[in-house]
């Protein structure tokens, strides 16, 4: 019987079986922020154990709250600095080099098909875009991984989901990854891979991959997984060049990292998207979606563009395209966080970053304050936020508030019209 690509990542990376189905697997990286990784090193420190396994392999960034908001963030990363200094960790990020984790990490070439990471972060899935395995973990998980360079994990059954058709103009990844929650459900995936395939994903750009990926934790999902192709070469090639004699060389080492046509799975979900609408959220779960039609008119008082999902230089330009030469309505407040530091560079270049102020648009350093409820973009009791972002759970982005999650094309329409509303560039 064949192997899915998550079972044969798992089979060239473990390294013991203490207990039946436990399967403890080397680590190719470990990701650390400041809200998380803190609390594992002052664990670490009180039992004596303040070193890591490999200081190439451990990679951090200050990104949820930046520059710090009080003494307390203030504190966390404090922690992080003197941590990363301390252990000789050259790939750390301080403020004004950071950028929002799940992006700027791809971006450094990081992540590569067939690596193990985890982080102390839910949306870490995001990386299996590459055909990797990536998994948001816990505390315990990351103590020991940043000490012993090891995760222990069940063994994965995976989802395979088929993408076929062709996507509308002005339908985009965000609008296919909600459709697909919707149907899986925000607990169908539990415990399990889910596998993005077909012809839609094979035309699909990293970034768009990256969206997809990094939402498979929304159906409950460990890990979100494409297959490595030559739109993955191309966009890590800068950073393997010298490994590979081609860029058709690095295909055929990559392509080890496929599924096996007879590979079982535990569900296979074929979606044709020919006919898939904008979509949008309502209610506090991430399966709770419409078409953006169904909830024109819905009152907003603020609109954000940024985030792990859609902060990246791709959906800023998506965006631009919508807002330019027009007005954010009266009636809301409107925020764009580029993702990295690189995006906010190339946006500037190409005159996105001008589009956004002309529009009206406040815009801010990478962060993903706003996304948890933390910083650059808190709702009041009661407000509604239009968002890029990936969760609109309760209280999401500050107590009491709504989100609705969307395209970056959706909440561009929906800052000019003050209420959600298509974009123009959807030709339904």
């Amino acid at each position: 019987m064949g192997k899915t690509l998550a079972e044969k990542i798992f089979d060239a990376h473990r390294v013991d079986m203490p207990f039946p189905d436990t399967h403890v697997l080397k680590l190719d990286r470990v990701f650390c922020h400041e809200i998380t990784t803190p609390i594992a090193i002052t664990d670490l420190m009180a039992r004596g154990l303040d070193r890591v396994f490999d200081p190439e392999k451990i990679k951090v960034v200050i990104d949820h709250v930046t520059p710090a908001k009080d003494s307390k963030t203030a504190e966390q990363g404090k922690i992080l600095r003197d941590w990363a200094r301390r252990q000789d960790i050259k790939d750390f990020f301080d403020i004004g080099r950071n950028g929002v984790c799940h992006a700027i990490f791809p971006e450094k070439g990081f992540v590569r098909p067939g690596f193990t990471v985890i982080m102390g972060d839910s949306h870490t899935c995001t990386h299996g875009a590459f055909g990797a395995f990536a998994a948001g973990v816990g505390t315990t998980d990351l103590e020991v991984g940043i000490l012993k360079g090891v995760c222990a994990f069940h063994f994965p059954k995976t989802i395979k989901v088929v993408l076929e058709g062709t996507m509308r103009e002005g339908v985009y990844a965000k609008d296919v990854i909600l459709h697909v929650i919707q149907q899986l459900t925000v607990n169908g995936a539990t415990n399990m891979v889910i596998e993005f395939t077909g012809p839609v994903v094979d035309a699909m750009s990293m970034e768009a991959r990256m969206t997809l990926c990094n939402m498979a934790i929304e159906a409950g999902g460990t890990s979100g997984v494409c297959y490595p192709d030559m739109t993955t070469v191309e966009y890590l090639w800068d950073f393997i060049k010298e490994e590979y004699p081609s860029k058709e060389a690095a295909l055929e080492d990559y392509s080890q990292w496929v599924s096996d046509e007879d590979a079982e799975y535990e569900k296979v979900l074929k979606i044709d998207v020919s006919d898939l609408e904008p979509m949008v959220t309502f209610g506090y779960k991430p399966d709770q979606v419409k078409p953006v039609r169904e909830m024109e008119g819905e009152k907003l008082d603020q609109i954000y563009i940024g985030s792990c999902t859609n902060g990246r230089i791709e959906d800023l330009r998506v965006a631009a395209q919508v807002l330019k030469g027009q007005k954010v309505s009266d009636d809301v407040r409107a925020i764009v966080s580029p993702a990295t530091p690189n995006v906010y560079k190339q946006a500037l270049k190409e005159g996105i970053i001008e589009i956004f102020q002309d529009a009206g648009f406040c815009v801010t350093n990478p962060t993903c304050g706003a996304c948890l409820g933390m910083s650059n973009g808190v709702l009041a009791e009661g407000e509604v936020c239009a968002s890029t972002t990936n969760r609109n759970f309760n209280g999401r982005m500050g107590k009491g508030g709504m989100v609705h999650l969307m395209s970056p094309a959706t909440a561009a329409a929906s800052a000019i019209a003050g209420k959600i509303a298509n974009s123009p560039l959807y030709k339904g």
